[in-house]
């Protein structure tokens, strides 16, 4: 039977990511509610804004419901899906859902004019990487695993169920990074 992915879909490039999915094999749905979430096996949170985003999570009452499903199922998160599930966020600090024991600078690239795309090398093969005002992850905790890195700087960490992106693997052709976290599921 397919897996069913959630893709966020409050703001950020929801569309992109629900096409990564389907392309990986598994089904993809767009998820604005509990009920929605919980009725899938897995959840990717995508870019976009993340301050927009949480303040979004609250409205729709969607912030508990959210931790409850990442203590039994994967979440995915990419750029400021990586912000809001890191433990501790800066530049400016924010509150964060503190699911991966990583450390994020906002934005820690630069802004939209030093976004840049690069293809990285990883254990699943080459992958191009589409970082657009991307955060920087400053810390890695022992629990975490670096997946890939740009520079030295880490830019896929999966830690038990839950994987993050600070680039869009979503805009890229290939879906390297989804099937990964597909097989996670």
């Amino acid at each position: 039977m397919s897996k069913t992915i959630g893709v966020l879909a409050l703001q950020g490039d929801f569309e992109a990511h629900r096409k990564a999915i389907e392309d990986s094999g598994a089904r993809a749905v767009e998820v604005r509610t509990a009920a929605e979430m919980h009725a899938c096996d897995g959840l990717i949170l995508p870019g976009g804004e993340s301050t927009t985003m949480l303040k979004l999570l609250d409205m729709e009452q969607l912030t508990q419901p959210l931790r409850d499903f990442a203590a039994t199922r994967a979440v995915f998160g990419t750029c400021a899906g990586a912000i809001l599930l890191a433990h501790h966020v800066t530049h400016p600090a924010q509150t964060s859902l503190q699911l991966l024991d990583i450390d994020v600078e906002r934005n820690g690239y630069g802004r939209q004019i030093d976004s840049r795309i690069a293809n990285i090398d990883t254990a699943e093969g080459v992958v191009e990487a589409i970082f657009i005002r991307a955060p920087i992850i400053r810390r890695v905790g022992p629990e975490a695993r670096v997946l890939a890195t740009f520079g030295k700087d880490p830019v896929w960490v999966e830690q038990g169920r839950h994987m993050v992106t600070t680039f869009h693997p979503e805009l890229s052709a290939g879906s390297i990074v989804h099937r990964r976290f597909l097989s996670r599921i």
